[in-house]
């Protein structure tokens, strides 16, 4: 049977694994609709190939380019906010969400509200927003699949029906490029360094929160959303090979590992084909090439970000928005070379310090939360922006 699918986010790394999946297998995916920000050229070359229904950018100021694009063809064109909430409720049987950011968190709820089945590929909609994504999806019967490869290892080792037989989920990390420099190396560290991922190829965005630790912190967010065991029973373990990507450990001592190639296109392709499988380019493990698997313990000292992280998840309400928007603003701040590689989590750190509302009840509550940590710390940037150039950095380890 043919699905219909939508992919919010069709130009960035997630989407266009999607799109590399769904295209070799064209019998069996038909696309609905397709969103980007505004590379009109990929959107459009991918629109065409797929004959998809509908296209869209987010940036309302390219929509002219790609109405050029598409002219003389059927596909839908549209542009702005209200193009891109327009295609998550078009109803298709399958929406990937993989716009990165808290810009995500309005299309996905979108999809969500239609009952069908939400790809979750972007971390946002349940760190800052999971009491009322998963609200949402209750509501609405909407199935939600994870695609970050370590969720979606432990959706296939979880026992859902049996919950309370998990004795600890454990999220492996590869450490990042940074996992054995010490923190007067890391002072130094520049853009391109962080974004060179020993393991995975990724956008710039989440590779640096790989380099931070902050991506495992904020999956473990996540994972405290998804699956119904005591935060404290979710463990996070350095595992530089990214060969297994999370395990599940049971009362009785087994412990089930999921393991694949560090390519996105593997939880990407079960949760597409999700009850069933399906068919990658990936060539078989080789876990005689491997040779071996390590696993240290992370080094919360050098990688502040944990701390954070697990803290917020702890006290819960709105400290995992405020944590996740400061640490958005941070990393493009780093980005863009205003701040050094050590300063995101001290921004971090100052604006939960600095920042404490009410726990949002409503996706409205969680974008006003948003938009005030987001001023926040870009006025901690401000202040902190020396940094870039050699200044001393808060110990926020304790």
């Amino acid at each position: 049977m043919v699905k219909t699918i939508t992919i919010l986010g069709a130009t960035g790394s997630i989407g266009t694994s999607t799109l590399d999946l769904i295209e070799r297998e064209p019998d069996r995916f038909a696309v609905v609709a397709l969103t980007a920000n505004c590379d009109v050229a990929r959107l459009a070359a991918a629109a065409l190939r797929t004959n998809a229904k509908f296209a869209v950018v987010a940036d309302e100021s390219c929509l002219p380019e790609l109405r050029a694009a598409l002219a003389g063809t059927n596909i839908g064109c549209g542009g702005g906010r209200a193009a891109v909430l327009e295609a998550a409720s078009m109803g298709a049987d399958i929406t990937m969400g993989a716009i990165v950011g808290c810009t995500g968190l309005e299309p996905v709820m979108a999809a969500i509200a239609g009952g069908k089945t939400v790809i979750l590929a972007n971390k946002e909609p349940l760190v800052s927003a999971g009491e009322v994504v998963l609200a949402a999806a209750a509501k609405s019967g909407a199935t939600l699949l994870p695609a970050d490869s370590e969720h979606n290892a432990i959706f296939q080792c979880f026992d859902a029906a049996r919950p309370e037989r998990v004795r600890r989920i454990i999220l492996t990390c590869s450490g990042g490029p940074f996992r054995e420099w010490s923190t007067e190396q890391m002072r130094s560290v520049t853009p391109e360094q962080a974004v060179a991922h020993p393991n995975w190829s990724m956008g710039a965005k989440i590779s640096v929160d790989s380099a931070t630790l902050f991506n495992k912190g904020l999956e473990l967010i996540e994972a405290a959303r998804l699956f119904p065991v005591p935060n404290d029973a979710i463990e996070i373990v350095i595992h530089p090979q990214s060969v297994i990507h999370s395990l599940v450990d049971y009362v009785d001592g087994s412990v089930l590992a999921q393991m694949g190639p560090p390519d996105m296109r593997v939880p990407i392709a079960s949760c597409l084909a999700w009850p069933d499988r399906m068919a990658t380019p990936m060539a078989p493990l080789d876990l005689v090439a491997i040779g071996r698997l390590d696993f240290t313990a992370p080094d919360p000292v050098r990688f502040p970000a944990l701390k954070l992280t697990r803290d917020a998840l702890n006290a819960g309400g709105a400290r995992p928005a405020i944590l996740n928007a400061a640490n958005e603003i941070a990393v493009a701040a780093f980005l863009a070379r205003e701040i050094g590689f050590l300063e995101i989590a001290a921004i971090v750190a100052d604006t939960l310090e600095g920042y404490d509302p009410a726990a949002p009840a409503t996706l409205e509550d969680v974008l006003v939360v948003d938009a005030e940590a987001r001023r926040m710390a870009r006025r901690y940037v401000g202040s902190r922006g020396g940094a870039a150039r050699g200044a001393n950095v808060k110990d926020i380890s304790v």
